[in-house]
């Protein structure tokens, strides 16, 4: 086990990606606090988790607020004894009602970055002084293919994502000193309930697209898209992260790594 002994907080750990790295960190050993907004869905992770013979334990977060990353922290440590990782993974694509809009909002724009950006800025430095005093931590940052480079209809979201592999590599300079590794998992074409919601999005802004249901939608994306023609899975990204969290990968650092089949090679 890879894990075994240490704690990972995953933010958005309910469902989707989130939920992918939780089981993956649990199957390896690792303590898990899912921290998310929907108790719900958290739970029932939570729930799967101890039933596999590992510990979990659910906090509500929401990761806008800094006090609120700031009590998830507290919360980890407080009842696993320690924090040795910390997935940042919470992601929205827009503001409420965003699949229903041809042309994103202001709030789009903002609600976007407010999780998708100022989530890993909370949480990161939440946790900060508390790994830079330990001399130890895993840092890893859920991004995107959409943050490699500019598609028309995502510039909300693809803008984000790559503000986020950015400041994944001003942490990385920052803490590598102080022995906190900082990395990127960029997913491609993963069918969960936020690409539903593109798919939808799709569906009603996109004349090729109209009459199709999000799910053909996505079936066809993958086709023209993904060179190992497959759809990648949770499980992949889930993967992905235990191995840039684990001590294996103590030289790697403010790198982004693309989880996509081969869509994006840089």
């Amino acid at each position: 086990m890879d894990f075994e002994g240490k704690t990972a907080v995953v933010t958005g750990g309910a469902r989707g990606i989130g939920r992918g790295i939780a089981l993956e960190l649990a199957q390896r050993g690792s303590n898990v606090v899912i921290a998310d907004m929907d108790g719900d869905a958290a739970r029932d992770v939570v729930a799967e988790i101890k039933a596999g013979g590992t510990q979990s334990y659910f906090c509500e977060t929401d990761v806008t607020q800094q006090w609120s990353t700031d009590d998830m922290v507290e919360v980890a440590i407080e009842e696993f004894g320690q924090l040795d990782v910390l997935v940042n993974n919470a992601g929205v694509g827009g503001a409420p009602g965003f699949t229903t809009r041809k042309v994103p909002t202001v709030e789009d724009w903002q609600a976007t970055f407010d999780v998708n950006v100022f989530g890993i800025v909370n949480a990161t430095q939440s946790v900060e002084s508390y790994m830079v005093e330990r001399g130890y931590g895993k840092i890893v940052n859920i991004a995107s293919i959409a943050g490699r480079g500019g598609r028309p209809g995502f510039a909300t979201y693809g803008a984000s994502k790559a503000a986020a592999i950015n400041v994944s590599q001003a942490w990385a300079y920052k803490l590598a000193p102080h022995g906190v590794n900082v990395n990127t998992v960029c997913p491609g074409l993963i069918w969960t309930p936020l690409w539903e919601s593109i798919g939808e999005w799709r569906s009603s802004t996109d004349q090729q697209s109209s009459g199709l249901t999000p799910r053909q939608i996505f079936q066809r994306t993958v086709a023209e898209s993904v060179p190992l023609g497959r759809e990648q899975t949770v499980e992949d990204v889930g993967k992905a992260v235990a191995f840039l969290a684990s001590d294996r990968a103590r030289s790697i650092t403010g790198q982004a790594l693309n989880v996509d089949g081969g869509i994006r090679q840089n």
